[in-house]
């Protein structure tokens, strides 16, 4: 379903792309595209998070679509458009396409199924999740449009998620505009810097602390202590999905 329609905003910019080859920099972060901009922080606009799936178990979230999501993102509604689909077969398909692509998904589905998820929803592998089991995942970022700063992904840090009013206020948003729509699912969030913002909003209780995975590191291949930080909470990780799952 959808939550938001900025895709209808942002139509006539999608449909004036090129068809079916890569997107650069200089035809996606544009003005025309630009949500909004505080300073050296932009935030675009990217159609692969305006679709909630309300029927998940699994809620996987990351810190905000990189370039390559965003990238994927717009070939791949540009196509959908071509073909006349709705605004929700776009968002759903997009979706479908971009998150976690490349080799960042098979890092995180590696280390779903050592925790044992898969058997925990009756699959195979986590791999499903992102095939024939979709219908028990929900993916989005706390910050759920592409930022940018000085034109490079946010990595979370310089400026401080929590403390700029406009990553603040975003994240808030997510929180409030997707979550409750999945009020059961499993929320795994993605790193320390998605961590640490989740706990401050389970702090302000707009969060239950009950549904969160703590401990789960950043599956990108850039994360060089994601093996280490993985080893050092793998067993209270384990401990949590049979304490969630025994609940259901």
């Amino acid at each position: 379903m959808l939550i938001t329609h900025y895709l209808d905003r942002y139509r006539e910019a999608i449909l004036a792309l090129p068809l079916h080859r890569r997107l650069t920099k200089d035809e996606l972060l544009t003005e025309t595209l630009l949500m909004e901009r505080n300073g050296k922080v932009e935030m675009y606009y990217a159609p692969h998070n305006e679709y909630v799936n309300p029927d998940a178990k699994i809620v996987i979230i990351g810190l905000t679509p990189g370039w390559s999501q965003m990238e994927i993102a717009f070939r791949v509604a540009r196509a959908c458009l071509e073909e006349g689909r709705s605004d929700e077969e776009v968002c759903q398909r997009v979706k479908e396409a971009a998150r976690f692509a490349g080799p960042m998904r098979q890092n995180l589905i590696s280390m779903l199924d050592e925790l044992g998820l898969h058997h925990k929803l009756q699959l195979t592998s986590c791999s499903e999740l992102f095939e024939s089991g979709q219908q028990l995942l929900h993916t989005t970022s706390v910050l759920r449009f592409p930022v940018f700063v000085n034109k490079r992904n946010y990595n979370g840090t310089t400026p401080p998620l929590l403390t700029h009013p406009l990553l603040k206020r975003e994240a808030r948003s997510t929180i409030e505009e997707q979550l409750d729509y999945m009020r059961q699912a499993l929320i795994i969030p993605l790193g320390v810097s998605v961590e640490n913002g989740l706990r401050q909003f389970v702090e302000e209780r707009l969060l239950d602390r009950a549904r969160c995975l703590w401990g789960f590191p950043h599956p990108s291949g850039a994360n060089g202590h994601r093996h280490r930080q993985f080893a050092e909470h793998v067993k209270a990780m384990k401990k949590k999905l049979d304490a969630h799952f025994c609940t259901l």
